[in-house]
């Protein structure tokens, strides 16, 4: 071994500091309209692009991720991909860019990649997107639910009707639909993965009707897993903390952005590649032990 290879590996053999490789603040001031796109973010978010090496964990295997355009989503297409398998994403059509984008790491990793443009508001849209994805890779082993919309509320009081409508449906009719259809179609073997959030524990008065769906969709994990459990048929959730995502900028609290995230134990934010693997092991057989979970990802809050 050369001076310069052993000097390599001495670097690689060093533990990664967790509060560090990443931006920690503050963020620049930014303001999106929803849904919210990567290209404007400042800083840009890492999915794993340079990063995530797969060691074929998910050979063979077909998933569907709703919301899987940008940030978390675009992480676990993009990690899934390189662990062998094939891949389709939901999403609104204004985020025709992002899954264009996510779609190409995916085909970059030598996979399929089928794009499903729509609004799982609909709930003829939601069920269609499980029926496409058999269609095309004629199996379905995993499906995350992850597709969400948050915004920032004044005060109770002068939440809207329209607006806590659009977060209840996004949140949790489209899971229920998509999940729904799919259920028929899993195996022995197959998993439901849900993005839920460290807010269905420790709700924020700004994001009351958004924390309200993610506590029900904890309650819908531990539900599931109970039925499903006795067909082989696994089922878990992520709790994210603040991950810096386009939904941050789209949530509108320009004044709070500046230092999202810094108020964890590693005082920052998350990025969404730091999801991937939790996602991974929920996935494939690594988690094989593991149903009606709830995995923390969140710098260290409790839930």
């Amino acid at each position: 071994m050369s001076d310069s290879d052993g000097a390599a590996q001495k670097h690689q053999d060093q533990p990664r500091d967790p509060r560090a490789g990443y931006p920690s603040g503050p963020f620049p001031e930014q303001v999106q309209k929803q849904p919210g796109l990567t290209a404007p973010m400042d800083p840009k978010p890492d999915h794993g692009e340079d990063s995530y090496r797969g060691s074929g964990a998910l050979i063979g295997k077909a998933a569907l991720i709703t919301g899987g355009d940008s940030g978390i989503g675009r992480a676990v297409a993009i990690a899934f991909a390189r662990e062998g398998a094939d891949v389709a994403i939901s999403y609104l059509p204004e985020e025709e860019a992002d899954a264009q984008d996510t779609a190409e790491w995916v085909r970059k990793a030598g996979r399929k990649a089928l794009l499903l443009p729509g609004d799982g508001r609909s709930e003829d849209f939601a069920t269609r997107i499980v029926n496409d994805s058999l269609t095309e890779f004629g199996r379905l082993d995993v499906l995350v639910l992850n597709a969400a919309y948050q915004k920032n509320r004044e005060s109770f009081e002068s939440l809207p009707t329209e607006e806590f409508d659009r977060v209840f449906k996004t949140n949790l009719y489209s899971l229920i639909w998509t999940a729904r259809a799919a259920v028929p179609h899993l195996k022995a073997g197959a998993s439901v993965i849900t993005t839920a959030s460290i807010q269905a524990f420790k709700p924020s008065p700004e994001l009351i009707d958004y924390a309200m769906t993610k506590a029900a969709q904890v309650a819908f994990t531990k539900a599931l897993a109970q039925e499903l459990g006795p067909t082989g048929i696994r089922v878990n959730a992520v709790a994210p903390g603040p991950i810096w995502t386009p939904l941050i900028p789209a949530t509108e609290w320009p004044d709070k952005l500046p230092s999202f995230g810094q108020d964890t134990p590693l005082q920052r934010a998350g990025q969404p590649a730091e999801l991937a693997a939790a996602y991974v092991l929920l996935a494939s057989d690594h988690g094989s032990y593991i149903s009606g979970a709830v995995l923390p990802v969140t710098g260290g809050k409790g839930l």
